[in-house]
């Protein structure tokens, strides 16, 4: 572990055993995600990743390309007789343009370039799921600073209605038994301050973890409402159409097809073109004898080959690429079912928590009322200690819940967009700097392009004659009638922001006698 990433986790610990609330500049979710995307190490090694896997493009690319070697080589040997000394050496420079490969090298391209495409597909899937424990992080932060807020003022007021046990009993209003259920909740809420401070400090540790520095005053999270489709049938078809698991997917089933016609071209013959520059020189007798020889050649060769018996090999290879292709069909239809699967249970949370939500709200405003009810009431004998102490616990439980429900459904906002494809820095923070996996792969893919000019010719040659790649398989649509929601079914209109939670209010002193 650096020093500075153990510095913050130990400035989050000891910023939250001392109650505050960090630095002075408020931090925002857009500020988060953006550090995150710009330094989270997940991230950075996916990215390196998907470069090394740019690089297998321009390997595939050199079959249609010439490769130039250079080979040498001197000896010195003694003989025995009066000339004893022998020195010769060569040298050859030869050049090998290939010129038809049975369209193996043009099928090595196209599953190659299939594989960089999977590959940018899982960089989005990483970083779509390092968002989201971004998001999922960063509102845990938000959750508890209220949950610790909550719990203060429940043991402040507890505190009071204590002392105010405590007084009456001195003066015989109430019993002891009052006093020690005034005690026993008091010392609960202390518990319950303390639990809920050390969860706050583990949430400040998890956000340090992902996002790379401790949390500040954080910003309420900005609404994601206007991102969501407007049904759930827009949301199948939305992750059907940009999920990054079955894009990967399609494209490794691609890649799988590509490697079947791989196969198929080794059966086929190749042809390829050689032009090799030498030299020979020896002596005879040492170092300026008469008796010596030099010799230069250049020849020219053109050479092909036909495969007739390999043992088998190459027939093995061709039913092992197929059947691996049947696997990869396969498993794309196993993975839409999984994305469809994804959005429907991220949906269905969706609709609970902002029901739930709405419910909450509703069970905080009568708390509110039924504890200064209770309160009034015990001010002229028509309530007991014990029901203002338990509709304080109500009210402060309300509140609880409604911070958690608030949490709950805005992680499963961001779950229905993760799941559709669309938990991305480029939706999120769209003025943030990118990498562009893209583009990156098409720099590395045009290395040498133009010092080989030979490449674009070989390769439409190449593709004359070669094993057809095939289509993919056929799309079939998934019967949306079977999961658990409906078409018509949309979460309820998110409110602009929901209102702060209200205080508990304050306990009135003791009623004169």
């Amino acid at each position: 572990m650096s020093n500075r990433l153990r510095a913050c986790l130990m400035s989050a610990a000891a910023m939250c055993g001392l109650g505050l609330t960090g630095a002075v500049h408020a931090e925002s979710l857009a500020d988060a995600i953006a550090l995150t995307y710009q330094t989270n190490p997940s991230l950075q090694a996916q990215r390196a990743t998907q470069r090394a896997l740019d690089e297998s493009v321009v390997q595939a690319k050199s079959g249609f390309r010439p490769s130039v070697n250079f080979n040498a080589d001197a000896t010195d040997s003694n003989l025995p007789g009066i000339l004893s000394d022998r020195n010769s050496s060569s040298g050859s420079v030869s050049v090998t343009q290939p010129l038809y490969t049975g369209g193996r090298a043009s099928a090595q391209l196209s599953a190659t370039q299939a594989d960089v495409l999977t590959g940018q597909q899982n960089l989005r899937r990483v970083e779509s799921n390092v968002l989201s424990t971004v998001v999922t992080a960063y509102v845990d932060v938000r959750r508890l600073q209220e949950a610790v807020r909550i719990s203060q003022e429940n043991v402040a007021v507890l505190r009071r209605q204590l002392e105010e046990s405590q007084a009456r009993f001195d003066v015989g209003d109430v019993t002891r038994t009052d006093v020690a259920q005034a005690q026993a909740r008091y010392a609960a809420a202390q518990s319950g301050l303390s639990t809920t401070q050390s969860n706050l400090g583990i949430a400040r540790a998890n956000y340090t973890a992902v996002v790379g520095q401790s949390p500040g005053q954080l910003e309420p999270e900005p609404s994601l409402a206007n991102l969501l489709p407007l049904d759930v049938d827009k949301a199948f078809s939305g992750a059907e159409a940009n999920s990054p698991q079955i894009l990967a997917a399609e494209f490794t089933e691609q890649a799988s097809r590509a490697r079947v016609a791989q196969a198929k071209a080794v059966l086929r013959p190749s042809l390829s073109f050689r032009e090799t520059f030498g030299y020979s020189a020896s002596e005879l007798g040492g170092k300026g004898s008469q008796f010596g020889n030099y010799t230069r050649s250049v020849t020219s060769s053109v050479s092909g080959s036909v495969p007739l018996f390999a043992g088998g090999l190459n027939a093995s290879a061709i039913r092992q690429a197929t059947e691996r292709n049947n696997a990869d069909r396969l498993t794309l239809e196993s993975t839409r079912r999984a994305v469809i699967q994804s959005v429907t249970q991220a949906w269905n949370q969706l609709l609970g928590a902002r029901s739930g939500m709405i419910s909450n709200q509703e069970q905080v405003r009568a708390a509110i009322l039924a504890y200064e009810g209770v309160r009034q009431e015990q001010q002229v004998g028509l309530r007991t200690t014990l029901d203002v102490l338990n509709a304080a616990q109500e009210l402060s439980n309300a509140q609880l819940q409604l911070v958690g429900s608030r949490r709950d459904e805005y992680v499963a906002t961001a779950a229905v967009l993760s799941a559709m494809g669309l938990l991305e820095a480029k939706v999120l923070t769209p003025k943030v700097p990118r990498y562009d996996a893209v583009a990156q792969s098409k720099r590395t893919a045009d290395t040498l392009m133009g010092w080989a000019p030979t490449e674009p010719v070989v390769h439409l040659i190449d593709k004359l004659g070669a094993p057809a790649i095939g289509k993919g398989p056929a799309i079939i649509p998934i019967a949306t009638a079977s999961v658990a929601v409906t078409p018509q079914d949309k979460p309820p209109p998110e409110t602009a922001g929901p209102p702060p939670l209200p205080s508990i209010p304050e306990a009135a002193g003791p009623a004169p006698r």
